[in-house]
């Protein structure tokens, strides 16, 4: 039983890792340039699943390995919440798997969760709610926009709220429109 549930803890993990996402993003909110974003060097399709390919390159913001993550260490309290939390630079080499086999939306999605993971758990969920129709003015996003990218370096995220604060004013989604 515990290989069984060890085996589908492992299977999760890889699928987290596999960045299968379809979120479609307008090219604005896209990253300029075309260098690979990772600090692994040239990541590819190849690459893919990195979980299997290069599980060297899995660690968890603690510092955790892939191997390290097992029922057992759950278990025995070795392995904390926060020791689960994927890295920036592993949702970077996901972006720059995703920019060479021509997904440029996943590519953002994946620059984008990059750079939430500098920004506090709380922050994200209640921008998450600001975001939300009818729950921010147009100066809120905005303001949230620049708090993201002067605080946090999250310039492409931060382009995305704009985005949203222009479309929502089109859309007559603004706080106050209802």
């Amino acid at each position: 039983m515990t290989t069984e549930v060890e085996n589908m803890v492992r299977k999760i993990l890889e699928d987290m890792n596999s960045g299968n996402t379809t979120t479609t993003v307008s090219s604005s909110t896209s990253q300029s340039g075309s260098a690979n974003q990772s600090g692994f060097g040239n990541v590819t399709v190849k690459d893919y699943p990195i979980a299997q390919k290069h599980p060297e390159w899995v660690k968890t913001s603690t510092g955790k390995t892939f191997k390290d993550i097992t029922l057992e260490n759950v278990m025995n309290g070795s392995i904390q919440p926060q020791d689960v939390r994927i890295t920036a630079d592993i949702l970077k080499a996901q972006g720059d798997i995703a920019k060479s086999a021509g997904r440029p939306a996943i590519t953002n999605n994946f620059s984008r969760a990059s750079e939430l993971t500098t920004v506090p758990d709380e922050r994200v969920l209640e921008i998450y709610n600001m975001l939300r129709p009818y729950r921010a003015t147009k100066q809120d996003l905005m303001d949230i926009a620049q708090e993201l990218e002067s605080k946090y370096d999250a310039k492409v995220t931060a382009n995305f709220i704009r985005e949203a604060a222009d479309n929502y004013e089109k859309r007559k989604k603004l706080k106050g429109d209802n």
